[in-house]
């Protein structure tokens, strides 16, 4: 169970050895373990199958983002912003050149997503879902990786008054497990912007730390 938010993460509570089976339409399973997306995405690419390879990229990294795009936007407008995710993965992807890992790129396209969202969200909310490949993808996996309440909810509330950067740098390294590295490539911005390091991210995430344990106390939730 991932920490914080009251719903089983496969990418988290999965042995690291066990396969994962993407049954897509038209074609046979693809197996392969946690280690080998990025390899069976690049085969799919290399081969013309960019739909096969943004289905296995959704299928093995969506129920760990639509825990994450949750825990940004809340659960109630995170499977809307998880569609917003896909649709943007399924048509970037072709373009994906390999400079960082898929999971942190694919990330870093559910930052933007919710990113998106919060600058406009009644618009988004408002807005009919495309019927494509990519959202039905997504609209099948929210509804097996919701899960009703949580035993931790004063914890989500507290983490819901960060910044989204906060929130990410701390649902990245704390629930994810990320390396600093591919944190940096998540919250990396524009080129031209000031870039992000894996030295500034330690120190953001120790003050982090302190600033979290000080709420916490002050709520109630440690002694």
């Amino acid at each position: 169970m991932a920490r914080g938010t009251g719903r089983a993460d496969p990418e988290r509570d999965a042995p690291a050895d066990r396969p994962l089976t993407l049954a897509r339409t038209g074609a046979n399973p693809v197996c392969y373990t946690g280690m080998d997306v990025d390899g069976t995405v690049r085969s799919l690419l290399a081969k013309g199958d960019a739909d096969g390879a943004a289905t296995a990229a959704i299928e093995a990294h969506g129920p760990a983002i639509l825990g994450y795009v949750c825990a940004l936007v809340g659960d109630d407008d995170g499977p809307d912003v998880f569609s917003m995710f896909a649709e943007d993965l399924w048509r970037g992807l072709p373009g994906f050149r390999g400079e960082c890992t898929l999971r942190a790129w694919a990330y870093r396209i559910a930052y933007h997503a919710a990113a998106r969202f919060r600058r406009d969200p009644y618009r988004r909310r408002a807005q009919r879902l495309p019927s494509s490949a990519a959202s039905r993808l997504a609209a099948s996996i929210a509804a097996s990786g919701m899960s009703p309440g949580s035993r931790r909810d004063r914890l989500r509330r507290l983490r819901a008054t960060l910044d989204p950067d906060d929130q990410t740098l701390l649902v990245l390294r704390v629930d994810k497990e990320m390396e600093w590295e591919e944190i940096a490539a998540v919250l990396s911005t524009d080129a031209g912007s000031e870039s992000v390091t894996s030295a500034g991210l330690r120190k953001r995430f120790e003050r982090l730390k302190d600033r979290l344990a000080e709420l916490a106390k002050a709520q109630g939730l440690i002694d």
